[in-house]
């Protein structure tokens, strides 16, 4: 039987068993798509990154859930990144990443901090009922009107696209009691992979907003600690001006018409209310970046099954 190396590495977090933890195969040449997607769903934690040969970047990688491959993923970018530099399979610097939106890259610190530049940023307004919204989250739509009328709901993405949701206050966000399948619905009716909710209201004193990230759509009913909705969250803030702070840097216009500010780095907390607490590092320039360390905590080897000859191993 063939087995394959792999790790459980938990991200945007300093502590094992916190933050997010993804799946990491850091040599996944021989395995078929299927093969992945069969070790993703055994692993069963949000996203899997697989590492394969890159005729166009460093290395080349595919995330899957467990149950669908999707395009990008941030902390398991983050988490695999973390892993190679203990491993020394990398150094600290910059690392070309050819993913399913293109090549981007990962900057890796002395201390062993990853950086992520994500794709270019949309964000665009949606008219979504509030009512809808509110019943799908499990949050009464009036936390949502109240400071809807200075931050709509919105699609943005920076790969992944997602619905961007404020809340007025994290009591609120906290008790979301959120049905799956109306989240399914919702997102479908707006192109989004996953709902992404928000407070300014935030556990800790030096923490931007605290968020709550649902895509059942994925297969993931709620992600402790998301990157990539992270990115595009701080893209949304930027478009829509969220900030007013002596200290905000002026962001450059672009095809979405951002024009407003936000400070030179933000901190988002999440996972708390499932008992991963994590930080997401995000700044938001001429590109939009999200960063923190990781921790391996699993280390070992999986079976996996054969590989169907129908199944070309690079199949994206």
């Amino acid at each position: 039987m063939e087995t394959v190396r792999t790790l459980l590495v938990d991200a945007f977090t300093d502590e094992p068993l916190a933050g997010n933890a993804a799946g990491v195969v850091p040599d996944a040449d021989d395995l078929t798509g299927a093969q992945m997607q069969a070790v993703a769903r055994e692993l069963s934690v949000s996203e899997t990154a697989f590492f394969v040969e890159s005729d166009d970047a460093d290395r080349r990688v595919r995330y899957f859930t467990p149950t669908t491959e999707v395009d990008l993923c941030g902390h398991a970018t983050i988490a695999s990144h973390v892993h190679l530099l203990e491993d020394s399979e990398i150094e600290p610097g910059t690392h070309s990443l050819e993913t399913n939106v293109g090549v981007l890259d990962v900057d890796v610190a002395e201390d062993g901090t990853v950086w992520m530049t994500q794709d270019d940023p949309t964000v665009e307004r949606v008219d979504v009922d509030y009512d809808s919204v509110g019943d799908a989250l499990g949050i009464d739509p009036a936390a949502l009107r109240d400071v809807g009328a200075d931050l709509p709901l919105a699609v943005a993405s920076t790969g992944l696209p997602f619905l961007v949701v404020p809340v007025n206050f994290l009591e609120h966000l906290g008790n979301a009691d959120p049905d799956m399948a109306a989240v399914e619905a919702l997102c479908e009716s707006v192109d989004a992979v996953g709902v992404y909710a928000f407070s300014f209201d935030a556990l800790d004193g030096d923490s931007t907003l605290h968020g709550r990230m649902f895509a059942p759509l994925a297969g993931v009913p709620e992600d402790p600690v998301t990157g990539t909705a992270s990115g595009a969250t701080g893209a949304y803030l930027r478009r829509f001006d969220a900030f007013d702070e002596p200290e905000a840097q002026p962001a450059p216009d672009d095809a979405t018409g951002d024009s407003g500010s936000v400070p030179e780095e933000m901190r988002f907390e999440q996972g708390h209310f499932v008992d991963r607490p994590g930080h997401v590092r995000v700044r938001v320039g001429d590109e939009v970046r999200v960063g923190g360390r990781a921790v391996t905590a699993l280390e070992g080897s999986l079976v996996v099954p054969e590989a169907d000859d129908g199944d070309d191993i690079l199949e994206a």
